[in-house]
């Protein structure tokens, strides 16, 4: 049984999971020939590799050594998600006084949440399934994938022969050297949605997406958190003002935030895990139940033997062009194990190129990509494009609008006035955007599809929103951007032309 799979608690809801993505006693099929596209790797980017090219008529081959789905479904996205929404309900339950409703007492039930996670993460599993890629027309195999020359590869003592390769083998979260770190029992994304108990005091070291999102939800869930970083903020990617409020709405749901720290070392105590922090000349310790590692991600790309292929790796993971194509032109790689963007979606968009590229001769390129993000705490914060340092650095005169949320009708409303719309244009063409907001990565789409269009803020303000949304924040955007074109000599055009209407 492969790893990610043992790591699971036995439950229904995993074995039915575990019937879709990793089927017991599933026979690897017989090498249908020389195969149009081999994949290896079954998470986002390679499913959709898979699908994509058999749905067009190739001869596709899939390898995954675990889970189908991977990252995303198991041990990610999914399950991640799962968890916010129901720390959300909890804080929102707590909140309810601010509109009128009075609720006496909030409890969470960690061991319904982690239920009720695991049986969504096995309802959608069958999008992922071995029968669902079989059924396409997919040669499914389980097994460790080891490339044997430039153009075939190994796996369960078979051989498969190819035209075109893609490497979609994923990430793994990033360990640091820590002191001791190796001999205490810490958990990562893969080991975190196993938990079947609440802890007391969780610790957590990265106060980057991961480690924000989670830090706010089991504290909105009972633990006591404390969150770690050696950066000077939370969200260190993010616009400064944006990671200000999602800071702020940590502290108010209790979490305790220890910034410019490092950690000098780990161990365990009776009482739990102990870390020794470092901040100047300021040493202390402070003690947790469990430790939560969430400081990046590493590429998956030991034991395939790259060097077989021809394929070079850099410290990022497996190196590419522009179009995703390897130091091999035979193999391209897609998703996490090449990518900076560790993202669902943009291993999707990376996959669609792949399969541009390597079965049309298609000259799809990545940097061309509008690739949006978002970090789903409460409020969530988004944003697609350049920050204004970036824009200028690339010679453009940067010009800001912000429309807080206090002057979105909608917001108002439902309470939730912390956050902003920010665009950055020059001249009044689009630049990037950042949108603080419970409905950010809804409401990002919007300022992507305009990028990607070289939309212009004249068009935002004609764009007609339903009333009231969130997304009138945009219009309000377009329509400030309008009034700045008003100059004094414009001003004194339209003076005389009313003078004689």
């Amino acid at each position: 049984m492969p790893s990610a799979a043992r790591r699971m608690p036995a439950d229904a809801a995993d074995d039915r999971l575990r019937s879709h993505v990793h089927p017991a006693g599933w026979i690897n099929p017989e090498p249908r020939g020389r195969y149009h596209l081999a994949v290896v790797g079954g998470g986002t980017a390679g499913l959709v590799s898979a699908m994509g090219a058999a749905g067009l008529g190739a001869r596709v081959a899939l390898v995954e050594r675990a889970l189908l789905g991977g990252d995303c479904l198991v041990t990610g996205c999914v399950p991640s998600k799962a968890l916010v929404r129901s720390a959300r309900a909890a804080a929102d339950a707590r909140r309810a006084g601010a509109v009128g409703i009075r609720v006496t007492a909030v409890e969470a039930d960690f061991g319904a949440v982690m239920r009720r996670m695991r049986e969504r993460r096995a309802d959608l599993s069958p999008h992922d399934s071995a029968a669902r890629l079989r059924s396409a027309g997919v040669d499914v195999y389980f097994g460790e994938a080891q490339f044997t020359s430039r153009s075939t590869l190994a796996v369960g003592g078979r051989t498969l022969a190819f035209r075109r390769a893609v490497i979609a083998t994923g990430g793994r979260p990033a360990v640091p050297p820590i002191p001791g770190l190796s001999s205490v029992p810490y958990l990562t994304n893969e080991t975190l949605f196993s938990l079947t108990e609440l802890p007391r005091r969780l610790g957590i070291l990265g106060a980057g997406p991961i480690g924000c999102e989670m830090a706010q939800a089991f504290a909105r869930l009972g633990s006591v958190v404390t969150l770690l970083d050696q950066a000077p903020r939370v969200l260190p990617s993010e616009d400064v003002d944006a990671a200000a409020i999602v800071a702020a709405r940590m502290a108010e749901d209790g979490v305790a935030v220890e910034l410019n720290a490092s950690v000098a070392g780990v161990r365990q105590a009776a009482d739990g895990v102990v870390v020794r922090l470092e901040r100047g000349d300021l040493p202390r310790e402070f003690t947790c139940d469990r430790l939560l590692v969430a400081v990046g991600r590493a590429a998956n790309v030991e034991g395939l033997d790259l060097a077989a292929a021809g394929v070079a790796v850099d410290k990022a993971g497996v190196a590419v062009d522009d179009r995703l194509r390897t130091s091999n032109r035979r193999i391209f790689a897609a998703g996490d194990v090449c990518s900076p963007f560790k993202f669902t979606h943009a291993a999707d968009a990376a996959a669609r190129i792949v399969i541009q590229n390597a079965l049309f001769f298609g000259r799809a390129r990545a940097s061309a990509l509008v690739i949006p993000w978002c970090t789903y705490t409460d409020p969530e914060v988004a944003h697609v494009g350049w920050q204004p340092e970036a824009a200028r650095r690339h010679g453009h005169h940067v010009e800001t609008i912000t429309i807080p949320l206090d002057d979105v009708d909608r917001a108002v409303v439902d309470e939730e006035r912390d956050g902003f719309v920010r665009i950055h244009h020059a001249r009044g063409r689009m630049l990037g955007c950042t949108v603080v907001s419970s409905r950010a990565g809804e409401m990002i789409g919007l300022a992507a599809a305009a990028l990607m269009r070289g939309g212009r803020l004249n068009e935002l303000g004609s764009t007609i929103h339903p009333y009231p949304t969130q997304t009138n924040a945009f219009r309000a955007a377009g329509d400030v951007f309008g009034r700045s074109r008003l100059t004094p000599r414009v001003r004194a055009v339209l003076k005389q032309y009313f003078r004689f209407l």
